[in-house]
C-alpha cells in the first residue's frame, strides 16, 4: 500500500468516525428538545448557527487548507466537535436556546472542515485522466459517509432512550476522542497545500460551470432539508405517535439506504470513461426528482388515513432518486476543481451546500408550524424545479471537465 493511499484511508476513517457522532448529535438535539416542549420552529432554530457557520467555514476553510494543508483542517474539525459535545454536558437547566445554538455553531464548523478535507483529498489521489475511477471513489466516500450518518441517527435515538441526554453525550465524546488521537498519530502534515500562497480573495470561484453547479446544489439540498430536518421527525413523533427509537430507526435506515444508493451510483449512471456524468446527467436526474415531493403532497391530501404508508413509500422513492442526484453533483465538483488549490473550489461549492441546508432548516420548522408536512413537500418541489433550471446550462459531454487557469499564475 502506497503512503498516499494509506493517508487517504486514514482521512476517510477519521471522517467516518466524525460522521457517526455528528448524526447522533443531531438526532439527540431534535428529539430531546422537542421532548422538553420546544416548538418545531424553536427546534429548527437550534440548527441555524450550525448551518450558518457551515457557510462561513466552507467560505474560508478551503483557503485555510490551501495554506496549511488538508490534514491540519481535519484535526481542527475533530477538536472542535469534541468541544461542541462537551459544551452540552452542563445541567439541562442551563441549556438555553442561544447556548445550544452556540454549541451547534462549533459543530457546524467542525463538520464542514472534515467534509471539505475528505472530498478534496480524493482529487489529489486520482490522476485527472482516470475520471471513471474518480467517480467511483467519490461515490463510495459520499455514500459510506451518509450510511454512517444514518447509523449515527439510530445510535443517537437508542442512546437517548437508554442512557439519557448526558449519558449519550459522554459515549459520543469518548469515541470521538479516540478518533482524534489516532488521526494525530497517523496523518502527515502538508497534504493539499498549494504551490503558491493563495490570497483570501481567491476563495471566490472564477469558473462559470462551478458557479452554476454550486447554485444548483444550494436548491437541491434546500429541497431535502425543508421536510427532513425538523418537519418529518416532529410529524412522526407528534402525529403518528412514533417513539424516539422508532423515529431514529426510520431516519437512520433512510439515510443508510440513501448512502448505499450513492455508493452504487456509478453502476446506475455508467462507469466507462464515455459514461461519466456531465451537465446533461445532472439535469435529467433533477427533472426526475422534482415531481416526487409534489406527488407525496397530493397523496397525503387525498388519503389522509394512509399517511404512514404514503410517507414511508414516497420517501423511499425520493431517497433513491435524490441519492443519484447528490452523487452526480459530488463527482462534478471534484472533476471541475483545479488540481492545485482543490480545497478552494471544493470549499466554495460546499459553502453553497451549507447555504441550502440553512435555508431548508429554517423553512422546515417555519412551514411545518404554519401549514404542515404537505406544504413542506410542495416547497421542496419548487426548490427542485429551480435546481433543474440551473442545471440546464451546465457543460455537456464535450465540456465535462473545464480546465481553469491557475490562480497563482495571474
Amino acid at each position: 500500500m502506497s503512503r498516499e493511499l494509506l493517508q487517504y484511508i486514514t482521512v476517510t476513517l477519521s471522517y467516518w468516525g466524525f460522521t457517526v457522532t455528528d448524526g447522533a448529535l443531531r438526532m439527540l438535539v431534535v428529539l430531546y428538545f422537542h421532548q422538553l416542549g420546544y416548538s418545531p420552529f424553536e427546534v429548527a432554530s437550534l440548527f441555524l448557527f450550525y448551518e450558518f457557520f457551515g457557510i462561513v467555514t466552507n467560505f474560508s476553510g478551503g483557503w485555510l487548507a490551501a495554506r496549511t494543508g488538508l490534514n491540519t483542517t481535519l484535526h481542527i474539525g475533530l477538536i472542535l466537535q469534541v468541544v461542541a459535545l462537551a459544551m452540552l454536558l452542563i445541567d439541562s437547566a442551563y441549556l438555553s436556546v442561544l447556548y445550544v445554538m452556540a454549541a451547534q455553531a462549533i459543530s457546524g464548523i467542525a463538520k464542514d472542515l472534515n467534509k471539505m478535507t475528505a472530498k478534496s483529498s480524493i482529487k489529489l489521489l486520482v490522476p485527472e485522466t482516470r475520471q471513471s475511477q474518480l467517480y467511483s471513489w467519490v461515490a463510495l466516500l459520499t455514500g459510506s459517509k451518509n450510511a454512517l450518518k444514518g447509523a449515527g441517527f439510530f445510535l443517537g435515538a437508542v442512546l437517548l432512550s437508554s442512557l439519557g441526554f448526558r449519558g449519550a453525550l459522554l459515549v459520543l465524546l469518548g469515541g470521538l476522542m479516540i478518533v482524534c488521537v489516532l488521526s494525530f498519530l497517523l496523518l502527515d502534515r502538508g497534504a493539499g497545500k498549494t504551490t503558491y500562497v493563495p490570497k483570501f480573495r481567491d476563495i471566490w470561484s472564477k469558473s462559470a460551470a462551478l458557479n452554476r453547479l454550486s447554485a444548483a446544489r444550494l436548491f437541491l439540498f434546500g429541497a431535502r432539508d425543508i421536510w427532513f430536518v425538523v418537519a418529518l421527525p416532529v410529524y412522526l413523533q407528534s402525529q403518528l405517535n412514533w417513539s424516539h427509537t422508532a423515529v431514529g430507526s426510520f431516519l437512520a435506515l433512510w439515510i443508510i439506504g440513501y448512502g448505499g444508493v450513492q455508493s452504487i451510483a456509478p453502476k446506475i449512471t455508467g462507469t466507462r470513461p464515455s459514461q461519466t456524468p456531465d451537465g446533461r446527467t445532472a439535469l435529467h436526474w433533477a427533472l426526475a426528482l422534482c415531481v416526487i415531493p409534489a406527488l407525496i403532497a397530493v397523496a397525503l391530501s387525498l388519503s389522509p388515513t394512509s399517511d404512514q404508508l404514503v410517507i414511508i413509500g414516497g420517501l423511499l422513492v425520493f431517497g433513491f432518486v435524490f441519492a443519484i442526484n447528490s452523487s452526480v453533483h459530488s463527482f462534478l465538483i471534484v472533476a471541475y476543481a483545479k488540481q492545485d488549490g482543490v480545497s478552494l473550489d471544493v470549499g466554495f461549492y460546499y459553502m453553497a451546500n451549507a447555504a441550502g441546508r440553512l435555508v431548508g432548516t429554517v423553512l422546515s420548522g417555519l412551514i411545518y408550524q404554519w401549514q404542515g408536512l404537505t406544504a413542506c413537500m410542495l416547497a421542496s418541489s419548487c426548490f427542485l424545479i429551480i435546481t433543474a433550471l440551473l442545471s440546464i446550462q451546465l457543460p455537456g459531454r464535450h465540456q465535462s471537465f473545464p480546465r481553469q487557469q491557475s490562480i497563482g499564475s495571474e
